[in-house]
């Protein structure tokens, strides 16, 4: 079991690759995916870049610079959550999404707010494991082959100590070596990849326990598997398995090996303390709305009492060890067409000093939205039906009806945003999409007459559209 440790101050994180980009180079890089909503770009951008400006920082102010929280206001689909994923990217930073409609008050069932820092460290340990990983996997690639090697051709028994004053074989010594040599050579040219071989694996089973505790194990920052890894004896079987799935086997074996766990926990927990990103999702939907009594919802101000803590900096007890979020940066969003920012509780409002209103979006976001980024629509739906071997090309004039379908259809009804143009496109290819493996005509060609013609008997049918778009 890896014992639980507390943070090193003095293991400094892996610096990411694209840490240093300036402000302006940020937004041109939110640029490719996002369409509009400058303000809110900008006051990521600065957010960002005072995280690296903070590391700059000498002496014990350091510790006293403290992350400017932002929240996000603005209708669903105008891209809050796509800012924050497209942030913590560029940063190289563990980023962590989470709902706080899904959290409960501590003292109800359900999860409790610290499940986020546990989340977060987990997701901090894996990316830190991946770069090691990256490092040493030719390392470990080639140590897998010698093992395969052994499997195919063992080596040749080493003769009794009473043998010794005798002369060895060298020839039989030699015709090994070559005999191995070439299927080396064979097992790098992917040549023996069929081949079936017998190979010892562990079972990897253990005995499942049943908490009886509202979050689990968790809170206790306990990892079961490892307790009981320590506890009862490894098993293992021995199974047939193909050339090339014992050398992908052997090789993550080889791997866990040279990967010094230990270092690596010790940079997670530090690359989250100073680069994590938690994206709090939902947020107006536990502000305290007034009962018909006058009191707030309890659980709700309670799901908000206990997340204070949290972005204020506290620390939390993982299964790695205590992880202090008083430099995590928190962005929340939050619709908030129902309630208002000011049903927060105050405490939590002052937690979160920088507030960003996102624009809705209208017919000309959409055609931008459908054809700029490098993930635009368009592209991925040209993408799809290219692998049956159907060329789709859209007409300027078709995009623009696409747009204004779904700008239209959002004023009807929910205003979903950008979101609606998957509903619309889905429905203006179903058709090609089903019958794209027998299609014979290789070019298709949408002009604005035939976005209209596919969506104009949807449109003006509003029972219809409901629930088709």
């Amino acid at each position: 079991m890896t014992p639980a440790r507390t943070h090193n101050t003095e293991v400094p994180s892996e610096p990411s690759p694209r840490v240093e980009l300036t402000p302006p180079e940020i937004v041109t890089e939110l640029n490719r995916y996002i369409i509009g909503q400058d303000r809110a770009k900008k006051s990521v951008a600065i957010a960002l870049r005072n995280r690296w400006r903070r590391q700059k920082v000498q002496g014990p102010l350091r510790e006293e610079i403290a992350p400017n929280n932002i929240i996000m206001i603005g209708p669903t689909g105008v891209g809050k959550t796509e800012i924050a994923r497209r942030l913590a990217a560029l940063a190289g930073a563990p980023f962590l999404k989470v709902e706080a409609s899904k959290y409960t008050e501590v003292g109800y069932v359900g999860r409790d707010v610290e499940s986020m820092v546990r989340d977060l460290i987990d997701l901090s340990v894996s990316m830190i494991k991946r770069e090691r990983a990256g490092k040493v996997a030719e390392r470990a690639a080639e140590l897998a082959d010698e093992r395969v090697l052994d499997i195919l051709l063992p080596p040749p028994p080493r003769r009794p100590r009473a043998e010794t004053t005798e002369p060895l074989d060298e020839a039989a010594r030699a015709k090994w070596e070559r005999t191995r040599g070439k299927l080396r050579a064979q097992l790098k040219a992917d040549l023996l990849d069929d081949k079936q071989i017998e190979l010892e694996t562990p079972e990897g089973r253990y005995p499942v326990i049943e908490v009886f505790s509202p979050s689990g194990m968790e809170e206790l920052g306990v990892n079961m598997q490892e307790l009981f890894a320590g506890m009862i004896p490894k098993k293992s079987k021995r199974r047939k398995v193909s050339v090339a799935d014992a050398r992908r086997i052997l090789t993550a074996e080889e791997i866990d090996k040279l990967v010094d766990m230990d270092d690596v926990i010790g940079q997670a927990i530090a690359r989250a303390e100073d680069s994590g990103i938690v994206f709090i999702d939902e947020l107006d939907k536990i502000a305290g709305e007034r009962s018909k009594t006058g009191g707030p919802d309890v659980s709700r101000e309670g799901v908000q009492r206990d997340i204070l803590p949290i972005v204020e900096g506290t620390n939390v007890m993982t299964k790695y060890g205590m992880v202090k979020t008083d430099h995590v940066l928190f962005i929340a969003a939050g619709a908030f067409h129902i309630s208002k920012p000011s049903d927060l509780i105050p405490e939590l409002q002052g937690r979160f000093p920088i507030r960003v209103e996102l624009d809705s979006l209208c017919a000309a976001d959409f055609v931008r939205i459908l054809t700029e980024p490098q993930n635009a629509l368009i592209k991925q739906y040209k993408a799809l039906l290219a692998t049956e071997g159907v060329d789709v090309e859209f007409t300027p004039g078709a995009i623009e009806e696409i747009a204004q379908t779904a700008h239209l259809v959002n004023e009807r009804m929910e205003n979903i945003g950008a979101r609606r143009l998957h509903t619309v496109m889905t429905t203006l290819l179903e058709d090609l999409m089903f019958r794209a493996p027998s299609e014979k005509a290789k070019k298709v060609t949408f002009d604005r007459r035939d976005v209209q013609k596919t969506l104009r008997d949807i449109i003006e049918d509003e029972d219809l559209s409901r629930y088709i778009l």
